[in-house]
């Protein structure tokens, strides 16, 4: 079981290593839900995740809010993800979105060109998409190369276990063409339960190590 722990700016990352993260995602701000971390945090916190042969997913987003970006501030994203990139990220984590509820899908061709020899993981901006597009998003997006896709299941007010029969959905219909990732309420006291019932071989949150 690979357990993604997201940790907001470097003061953790040493003690989730310490207690078994096999993989971080790094942001800022995770009262906003995490943004783009700055260049001096993202240095350190890849040359001592690589040190210890742990890899790093660098959340790509330039403000809080929704996910319906303006041309510069996608033009941010992009120069953000090549910084990043150039200082050795092992991935990155961003999504963007239209007013329709769909994917963006120039913004993201435009990223994704950009993030090419990257892990890219669509983040929970996913949860977003209208439902009755989601699984046609899951085709999209695994057919554009993005790795995996970082979902609650449901509202984010929602308890992660009443989103089961969702979740299950997503991996039902990815079909081993993309990663679905639960996060969003999985906890040291829940991750067993959660990961077996779901026959998932990795989980993503900020309490998932003791």
């Amino acid at each position: 079981m690979l357990k993604e722990v997201c940790v907001e700016n470097f003061t953790r990352v040493p003690e989730v290593i310490a207690k078994g993260a096999g993989r971080i995602e790094l942001c800022d701000n995770l009262s906003v839900g995490g943004t783009t971390v700055s260049h001096g945090v993202a240095v350190k916190t890849i040359e001592y995740c690589h040190r210890s042969n742990i890899q790093v997913m660098a959340m790509v987003r330039p403000r809080g809010g929704n996910f319906i970006y303006s041309k510069e501030e996608i033009e941010l994203m992009r120069e953000d993800l090549v910084h990043l990139k150039q200082l050795g990220t092992d991935g990155v984590v961003l999504g963007c979105l239209d007013e329709s509820g769909w994917i963006d899908e120039e913004a993201m061709l435009r990223l994704l060109e950009s993030a090419k020899s990257l892990d890219v993981t669509f983040h929970m901006a996913f949860d977003h998409i209208q439902p009755e597009w989601q699984l046609a998003a899951i085709d999209w997006l695994a057919n554009h190369g993005v790795k995996r896709i970082l979902t609650h299941g449901g509202p984010m007010n929602s308890l992660i276990e009443q989103n089961h029969h969702r979740l299950k959905e997503y991996i039902d219909h990815a079909a081993d063409r993309i990663i679905i990732l639960p996060g969003g309420g999985i906890t040291t006291k829940n991750l067993n339960e959660i990961t077996t019932s779901l026959n998932i071989k990795e989980a993503h949150g900020t309490k998932i190590v003791g």
